[in-house]
């Protein structure tokens, strides 16, 4: 299996999204007090938090040791067949590939974490009122936007 040029831009997207989510993880775990919300606009705030479970902390009251392991190694999976994925993508499918790598470039900002923090660093919080959707970063924003390209290309009529 090996990248062609076409598929290796969308290789340097995924390491973009990785760079971008880890540096303002950084600057958010660097800046922001836990858990003391910083007011950005009237339904978004910054907030530290640390997420111990997997998406929008589910799972995240259950014992941390195996949660570290078992979620990297489903992300590393899922980063594994992502690739071989890239490498045999047609080189026509570009919307495929870009949303593929925003998932994988999302999927190992989140696993870096988990494997050196044991926790996943959150910090964009949106809410009306005092509802608070739970708190994400950069690479939920990669997973999430990925997905949802992958799930609206699903139904597109087959030419």
């Amino acid at each position: 299996m090996s990248l062609r040029n076409n598929q290796l831009r969308w290789v340097i997207l995924s390491i973009i999204v990785i760079i971008i989510d880890l540096g303002t993880k950084y600057l958010a775990s660097q800046n922001l007090t836990y858990g003391q919300p910083v007011e950005i606009l009237p339904f978004f705030n910054l907030t530290l938090l640390h997420n111990y479970g997997a998406a929008f902390s589910f799972l995240s009251n259950a014992n941390t040791t195996w949660q570290v392991i078992v979620l990297s190694a489903i992300a590393l999976i899922v980063a594994i067949v992502i690739l071989i994925w890239l490498a045999r993508l047609p080189k026509n499918k570009n919307l495929t590939a870009c949303a593929l790598a925003l998932i994988l470039g999302g999927a190992l900002g989140n696993v870096y974490d988990r494997m050196i923090h044991g926790y996943v660093v959150d910090f964009l919080d949106f809410h009306i009122n005092n509802y608070h959707w739970p708190a994400f970063n950069i690479a939920d924003s990669a997973i999430c936007i990925g997905a949802v390209i992958l799930i609206l290309m699903s139904f597109k009529s087959k030419k």
